[in-house]
């Protein structure tokens, strides 16, 4: 059977890096320091992935625009303060590798800004498997399709031949709205049932169930 995928581009948070307790939880402490009302970790935990205005928006519904910035500023520090506990997912270096063997081109879609992305690259060493990512301060974030797009464009392979992986609702409405295809992992943000009416082309409970559908010789 031929290989289904040419490219394969993963989210970050919440499918590569388990982060998404710490997100939620820096979101809910920084609502706290500014008196807003704290949403709970669901509501906090759905907003991952989204650009900052959208997510805080839907997190912190009565936090103004005039405080975005201090409300971004206490979100890092507490972000930054747990940032180097953050771990990879069990067996996610074991497959980037297999992939990398495989001449499958990979790439990353993020929510997270180019500088948190470079440093995520920077502490985990996987920086050198991805030939490209995208980030939500240098294009439309998530879900409009514009990163993946511009991903397959400056890759050069057809969105049929590629593959969206993510943990959110947000990361498989892009791909829908691409024309590529996705598959969702439900150990991060977004409980299954969301996932699954969404129609990915499979869920994953774990990394280790995405091999056989990213590995298949030919």
């Amino acid at each position: 059977m031929p290989r289904p995928f040419d490219l394969v581009i993963f989210d970050w948070d919440g499918t590569v890096v388990d982060s998404t307790a710490m997100i939620a939880r820096s979101i809910q402490r920084a609502a706290a320091d500014l008196g807003l009302a704290i949403p709970s970790l669901e509501r906090a935990s759905h907003v991952i992935g989204l650009g900052l205005q959208d997510a805080l928006a839907a997190a912190v519904p009565d936090l103004t625009v005039d405080r975005i910035d201090q409300f971004s500023a206490r979100y890092r520090h507490h972000y930054f303060a747990v940032e180097p506990e953050i771990t990879l997912f069990v067996g996610v270096r074991e497959l980037l590798v297999a992939l990398a063997e495989s001449g499958v081109q990979l790439a990353v879609a993020t929510g997270k800004s180019r500088r948190g992305l470079d440093r995520a690259f920077a502490s985990t060493g996987l920086g050198m498997f991805f030939s490209a990512s995208r980030c939500a301060d240098e294009t439309h974030p998530k879900p409009h399709p514009a990163m993946l797009l511009e991903l397959v464009g400056e890759l050069a392979v057809p969105a049929q031949r590629t593959v969206m992986i993510g943990d959110t609702t947000h990361d498989l409405e892009m791909a829908r709205s691409a024309g590529m295809a996705s598959i969702g992992v439900t150990y991060g943000a977004h409980p299954r049932a969301q996932l699954e009416a969404l129609a990915p082309l499979a869920l994953a409970a774990s990394v280790g169930e995405l091999w056989p559908w990213l590995l298949r010789a030919s």
